[in-house]
């Protein structure tokens, strides 16, 4: 849950809010985001997952992914691995980059009702390195793809590997 740290004006808060209410599912989610970092409006979890949904339910990746993460920690609602992977698959399969990282994590230790694949999960996060470079130099991120990798024999990275560019070429970006 990354984003700019500026504290939006209270004309910008109120317009996001006019927005938000009308339907628009960025302005939701920019919504979801400022209660969930405290930028400009009070920390509020439950209010951001809130906002989140609303975007959530119209395909919005990115508060999809945020909303995955706020019930894997089970921030502003009852903690729910299983919630939590549905909506990170659905952002996941949007190619978003974080919750490719996440739900990799979660398939990888068999959370969140999923049947726990090494193989899968290191597709996930292979996936996610490639959607968020950054992620190859970021330290919890590489703890946890060594800790799933030795877990693995050489030939389940390969597979992991192999999956990762049979999906990438499945799901083109969009332009």
């Amino acid at each position: 849950m990354t984003e700019s740290t500026a504290h939006p004006s209270a004309a910008a808060i109120a317009a996001t809010r006019d927005r938000a209410e009308a339907g628009d599912a960025d302005a939701q989610y920019n919504l979801g985001f400022m209660y969930a970092n405290g930028q400009g409006v009070p920390l509020d979890d439950a209010e951001a997952v809130r906002w989140y949904r609303l975007a959530a339910d119209q395909g919005h990746a990115p508060a999809q992914a945020n909303l995955g993460k706020m019930y894997a920690i089970g921030a502003g609602v009852q903690q729910d691995d299983a919630v939590a992977a549905q909506w990170l698959q659905l952002a996941a399969d949007q190619r978003m980059g974080i919750a490719q990282h996440d739900l990799g994590e979660m398939v990888a230790d068999g959370l969140g009702g999923l049947p726990q694949s090494a193989v899968t999960g290191w597709m996930w996060l292979t996936l996610a390195c490639s959607e968020l470079p950054e992620l190859t130099d970021n330290e919890e991120a590489s703890g946890i793809r060594e800790r799933i990798k030795q877990r693995m024999s050489a030939e389940e990275l390969v597979e992991g590997e192999r999956l990762a560019r049979e999906w990438d070429a499945a799901h083109p970006r969009e332009p």
